[in-house]
């Protein structure tokens, strides 16, 4: 059995760099070229370029070459391993359903197009406009999300229009029109909620890639809060994921660059070994 599944790695490794490059292509076409859509592409690179970087290193029987063939293997493995238990945890965490009722429902925003709602926030607004029909007492809706410099309108307004005529009563919806990220998303829609008076839990709606980071900013805010998540087109899914995996990396650069420093430690003494025994 173990056998089987160490000769199926290889495969299982190619199959994925294969299908991320072909989803970087998708989303490159469809999504336009910038870095956040090109990260699948990025990746799938990456999976089949490191291990021939690796062997090249090695070949060189340098041993500062050999320190970073170590270095490099490491790194990688560490990587690939942390993005595998937040993918894990993230998907995990996107299908748990509230544990409470919400007082507050509040609406992420993303860019517009056109002024008009695109598919990826519908999601969204859809997923909120279903927690509301489930919620007794209504709870406040509040779309939340400024105005981009591509934008003609804030995201917060057009997001208010759509739930009015999805049938939310225009009394329950108190858009947010200035927040630029996340977190000013949910503080600021906090702040409207107890400007109206309500002071119970909130719920955050957003698609199911964003969860786990909203959740963390929520956190880290000490808001009482969960976040639900509405679900992705498909061939978006890879490069969101890995978007909010890099997001979450770097806002915490110090711990990861710790949780490293034993591997640089070991390549350092790999390539003292090597050169030792020239």
């Amino acid at each position: 059995m173990w056998l089987f599944l160490i000769l199926l790695m290889p495969f299982a490794v190619m199959v994925l760099g294969f299908y991320l490059i072909r989803n970087g292509v998708t989303m490159w076409r469809r999504e336009g070229r910038s870095l956040g859509n090109m990260l699948s592409l990025v990746a799938g690179v990456l999976v089949f370029a490191l291990p021939v970087i690796a062997v090249a290193l090695v070949r060189t029987t340098n041993p500062v070459a050999l320190g970073l063939a170590f270095l490099l293997f490491f790194v990688s493995s560490y990587v690939g391993g942390v993005f595998v238990v937040f993918l894990v945890y993230a998907l995990a965490y996107a299908r748990m359903e509230p544990r409470f009722e919400p007082d507050a429902v509040v609406i992420l925003g993303s860019r517009l197009i056109g002024g008009k709602v695109p598919p990826l926030l519908r999601a969204r607004l859809d997923r909120a406009v279903q927690i509301y029909g489930e919620t007794d007492p209504k709870p406040l809706m509040i779309p939340s999300g400024g105005q981009g410099a591509d934008e003609t309108r804030p995201e917060g307004a057009a997001m208010a229009e759509y739930l009015v005529q999805a049938g939310i009563p225009e009394g329950d919806v108190l858009p947010e029109n200035h927040a630029v990220n996340t977190a000013q998303n949910l503080r600021l829609a906090r702040d409207i909620q107890l400007q109206a008076g309500r002071t119970g839990p909130l719920v955050a709606v957003t698609n199911d890639y964003h969860v786990l980071r909203s959740a963390l900013i929520g956190r880290k805010l000490d808001l009482d809060a969960e976040v639900q998540g509405a679900r992705t087109a498909s061939y978006y899914r890879p490069s969101a994921f890995l978007r909010e995996f890099v997001a979450v990396l770097s806002e915490h650069k110090v711990l990861n660059a710790l949780a490293c420093l034993p591997f640089l430690g070991i390549s350092i003494l790999v390539m003292l070994y090597a050169f030792s025994a020239q």
